[in-house]
């Protein structure tokens, strides 16, 4: 079995991995905040923990591995949303409005994951599904003396936790020289965080010792890490712009709420994204969404192997020919994997090695390349899986029992040829639709809509190189 080592941002080294229980390996990493589409940054952290949650239950057996991502649904931006429409005469009371704008937005983010072949978390909490853990966390920090009320608010004490800012490696002058931290006349300093914080009548509140309020962002993932995963779990991560002061702000108030406990042993973090060299910004027209993307045919495979092209901890540069040099190795792996006839082989060890290097994922594309190369389809494809790669690739089988993949790149092209027929480019429509005939299967278009008939044996070899053909002509 491969020892696994992985850089902890806390000792500033690189450590052999030793999982607390091997049969619940835990791993918690920071979600997002549901109030919009997620941006190509955002996309990141899911990609690169998704796929080290794929090599721990490759090394640890599939379900021996706990993976918990949260959603923050508690937000000033998503108030924003629902108070707009509360005064637009939505009659609903607020949280239900919340409620609403979160779950179309958690669907949207659902499906941008998945369209980056991203899987789901075995656990993904709501914070508003966790107020009253919150609330508990908090009475205990203000009875153990790291915790103060002012003016409605309960704030951190930082002065009470000797180890503050040691993740973060700063000295608390330092801290409050350049943090970027809210300054507020009830704090005793302005480093200190806010825990809970008061609500007006026309914002989400729940009811607690301190009045009607919220919960600051801090405390939530400390309340609902320990929930799912116990007082001690082994891997925290998340994006580098968290590790001050979110993730130093969780270790304080968790550490100092149960000091007899561990909290995360080992922290991991991804380092920034940009595009052409600029950070991503509206202002520089530089800022895009996956749903663009996505919009625009990029198929989801190919920006998750621009997103690992890079090593998680190094900054990554977004460019267009990182794009289109990761859409024709795909188009190389794919009709080399295509003729796998046994598809559930062991991934290749030199591939699982450079994995459990810190998770070095250009040197394991570098394998893949050398499998490519040497036309070992069977061992290309299961490693390429680990890396959540080459998912669409079809298996051969009887025309009755056309597997999911084959279905999805069927979906694909009649959506495209849909597409093509609403921008009333009719004759690129019907080249579509000669394309998936010549492969067994009949269009259909029908008063309620188009649909699709496997007349024959599927040729799944030559609806992949339909695919490409057709993603790389409306890229």
């Amino acid at each position: 079995m491969a020892e696994l080592a992985f850089w902890n941002t806390k000792t500033r080294r690189k450590e052999i991995f030793r999982p607390i229980d091997r049969g619940n390996v835990r791993m918690y990493v920071c979600g997002p905040t549901v109030y919009d589409r997620a941006h190509i940054g955002n996309a990141r952290p899911v990609v690169v923990f998704d796929t080290l949650c794929r090599l721990l239950r490759h090394v640890f057996g599939d379900g021996n591995v706990t993976y918990a991502r949260n959603l923050t649904d508690v937000d000033d931006k998503i108030n924003g949303r629902a108070a707009e429409l509360r005064a637009d005469g939505d009659p609903r009371p607020i949280l239900e409005i919340v409620r609403s704008v979160t779950d179309e937005t958690i669907g949207w983010y659902h499906a941008d994951m998945a369209a980056l072949g991203a899987s789901l978390p075995t656990h993904e909490p709501r914070a508003t599904d966790y107020i009253q853990e919150m609330i508990e966390m908090i009475k205990i920090l203000i009875g153990r003396g790291h915790a103060y009320c002012a003016e409605g608010h309960v704030l951190f004490d930082v002065s009470s936790y000797a180890d503050y800012g040691k993740l973060a490696r700063q000295s608390l002058k330092d801290m409050r020289a350049g943090a970027r931290v809210e300054v507020a006349p009830y704090k005793k300093d302005n480093l200190d965080f806010v825990l809970w914080k008061p609500s007006s009548p026309e914002i989400p509140g729940w009811e607690s010792p301190w009045g009607r309020g919220r919960p600051g962002w801090h405390i939530e993932c400390s309340a609902m890490s320990r929930n799912l995963l116990g007082p001690t779990f082994d891997i925290h991560a998340g994006g580098i712009d968290l590790a001050f002061p979110h993730h130093e702000n969780e270790v304080a108030q968790s550490v100092c709420a149960h000091p007899d406990d561990g909290f995360a042993n080992l922290w991991m973090h991804n380092g920034f994204l940009q595009v052409n060299g600029q950070k991503m910004a509206k202002s520089l027209g530089n800022f895009f969404t996956v749903k663009d993307l996505i919009d625009r045919n990029i198929d989801g495979g190919v920006i998750r192997l621009v997103l690992l092209g890079t090593h998680y901890r190094q900054p990554l540069d977004w460019t267009g020919s990182k794009l289109k040099e990761a859409r024709e190795v795909l188009k190389r792996w794919r009709r080399v994997a295509i003729n796998a006839s046994e598809p559930h082989m062991p991934p290749d060890p030199g591939f699982i090695s450079a994995l459990a290097d810190d998770l070095n994922t250009p040197q394991a594309l570098a394998e893949l390349h050398r499998l490519a190369a040497k036309k070992d389809a069977e061992s290309l494809l299961s490693s390429a899986s680990i890396l959540g790669l080459l998912q669409d690739i079809p298996l051969e089988g009887k025309a009755e029992e056309i597997d999911l993949n084959t279905r999805k790149l069927i979906e694909e092209l009649l959506h495209e040829r849909t597409r093509q027929r609403e921008l009333r480019n009719f004759a690129r429509a019907d080249e579509i639709r000669d394309a998936i005939r010549s492969v067994g299967v009949e269009v259909n278009d029908r008063p309620g809509g188009t649909g699709w008939d496997v007349v024959s044996q599927v040729d799944t070899r030559r609806l992949c190189d339909i695919a490409d053909e057709f993603r790389e002509q409306s890229a």
